[in-house]
C-alpha cells in the first residue's frame, strides 16, 4: 500500500515568539534518548499497525520539528537507517525531506544530509526584512539564509522549499515584496506561504490580543497581501497547486499530497499525529511518558476510528485544499454513492455563491472561495 511517514524532531535552538509547535531546547543527553526512543518506535510501529514486510511502498518521508537540521549528522543516520531496515529498500523517486533554520545550515552539515539520501530540504525563511526577523525572535538574518540556500545548492540539494509568512504585524506590501524579490532572485523550487495565525499559548498571543490586535493587519489587509502572494509568484512560473502551496512543474511536495489526498501516514516522534487504516491517531506530548515507551508499549495517546460520514467531510475539505479540487468519480469510487447524493444542494448553493466552480468531474474553489475557504469547508460537515 501506499505509505508517507513524517518524523518528528522536537528540538530547536530557541523557540520562536509565534510557534506553537511542539518544540523546545535541549541538550546532547535529552536528544540522544530521545531518538533511542524514535528507534523503538520506529521497530514496533510495523507490528502494531499490521504493515508486513515489503508491503508499504513509501512514496515519502517528512522530518519535521522543532528543528531537525540541529541534531547531530549520526542521530539522523540512525533514524533513516532504522526506516530503511523496517520499510526499505526506498527507491529513488522516494521524496525525503528535512526542515532546516538557517542559523544551523552550513555547507558541511548540508552535505552530511545529502550523502544520507536526503533529496528535499525545506528552509524556513519567514520574511526577508531583519525587523520582521527581529520580531518573530527568528536566529537568522538575511544574510543566514542566503548563505544557507547557496550551500544547500552547493551541497547538491536540487530541490528546495521556502517557507515565507504573511500578516504579520505591522507588515506592508512593500516589505513584503523585500522577501519576494529575494525569492524571484534565488528561485526555490516550492515556496509555502503562511498567513500568521496568533496562538493561544504563545508570547504573540499576550502581545497581539486585546489592545495589541490593533498592530495586525486587517482581513482586508490579509487578503491583499495573500494575493500579492499569489499573483507575484503565478507571474514567475509557480504553479499555486494548493491554498498555500506554490511550485515549478514537477517539484509539488509529494509528502504534503499524500496528506491532501488521504494517502496513509505514519506519525513517529514525540506528539506525531498518523492515519492508518483509517484510523487517525496521535502519539503522547510528554516527553517522559514517550521515553519509556517502547515497541512493547505503544506511545499513542489519542485515536480515532473514522467512520465513512467522517471520510466524506475529510475528503472534501482536505480535496477542496487544492487547486485540482475534488474529483467527482474517485468520489463515487471510494464511497459508492455520488458526491451530488450525499452534497447536492450544498454543491449548488455554494455554486450560485461564487465559492467553488464544478467543471465536467471536479470541484474546485473560485477566488472567492479561497478568501472564504473556512466557511466553505465548514459547509461539508455532516
Amino acid at each position: 500500500m501506499p505509505l508517507g511517514i513524517y518524523v518528528h524532531i522536537p528540538f530547536c535552538v530557541r523557540k520562536c515568539l509565534y510557534c506553537d509547535f511542539l518544540s523546545f531546547p535541549a541538550g546532547e543527553e535529552e536528544k540522544s534518548a530521545y531518538v533511542e526512543a524514535l528507534l523503538r518506535e520506529i521497530d514496533g510501529a510495523a507490528a502494531k499497525f499490521g504493515i508486513e514486510a515489503g508491503d508499504a511502498q513509501i512514496g515519502s518521508i517528512y522530518i519535521g520539528g522543532g528543528t531537525p537540521g540541529c541534531l547531530d549528522t549520526v542521530y539522523i543516520n540512525k533514524i533513516l537507517c532504522k526506516l530503511d531496515e523496517i520499510y526499505g529498500p526506498f527507491s529513488e523517486a522516494t521524496e525525503i525531506t528535512i526542515e532546516i533554520n538557517p542559523a544551523v545550515g552550513e555547507l558541511t552539515k548540508l552535505k552530511g544530509l545529502s550523502e544520507l539520501g536526503i533529496n528535499r530540504l525545506s528552509i524556513g525563511l519567514q520574511s526577508a526584512n531583519e525587523d520582521e526577523l527581529r520580531l518573530l525572535g527568528r536566529i537568522h538574518d538575511r544574510e543566514a539564509f542566503k548563505a544557507c540556500f547557496e550551500s544547500a545548492r552547493e551541497a547538491g540539494f536540487s530541490n528546495i522549499n521556502v517557507d515565507i509568512m504573511t500578516a504579520l504585524p505591522g507588515q506592508t506590501g512593500e516589505k513584503l515584496n523585500t522577501t519576494l524579490c529575494l525569492l524571484k532572485e534565488l528561485s526555490p523550487d516550492h515556496i509555502s506561504a503562511y498567513s500568521l495565525i496568533i496562538e493561544e499559548g504563545t508570547p504573540f498571543y499576550d502581545m497581539y490580543t486585546g489592545e495589541g490586535e490593533k498592530l495586525l493587519p486587517s482581513e482586508e489587509e490579509e487578503r491583499s497581501l495573500y494575493w500579492q502572494v499569489r499573483d507575484t509568484l503565478t507571474g514567475l512560473g509557480y504553479g499555486h497547486y494548493e491554498i498555500s502551496n506554490f511550485a515549478k512543474p514537477g517539484f509539488e511536495s509529494r509528502h504534503n499530497t499524500s496528506y491532501w489526498k488521504r494517502i496513509p501516514y505514519l506519525g513517529l516522534g514525540l506528539g506525531a499525529s498518523g492515519l492508518i487504516n483509517e484510523t487517525r491517531y496521535k502519539n503522547t506530548d510528554d516527553m517522559r511518558t514517550y521515553l519509556r515507551a517502547s515497541g512493547e508499549r505503544s506511545s499513542i495517546a489519542e485515536a480515532l476510528s473514522l467512520s465513512g460520514k467522517d471520510r466524506m467531510e475529510e475528503t472534501m475539505f482536505l480535496g477542496l485544499r487544492m487547486r485540482e479540487g475534488v474529483s467527482m468519480s474517485s468520489f463515487y469510487a471510494d464511497f459508492g454513492v455520488s458526491l451530488r447524493e450525499i452534497y447536492g444542494e450544498e454543491l449548488e448553493r455554494l455554486r450560485a455563491q461564487g465559492l467553488i466552480s464544478i467543471l465536467k468531474d471536479r470541484v474546485f474553489l473560485t477566488d472567492k472561495g479561497t478568501d472564504y475557504g473556512n466557511y466553505v469547508f465548514s459547509r461539508f460537515l455532516l
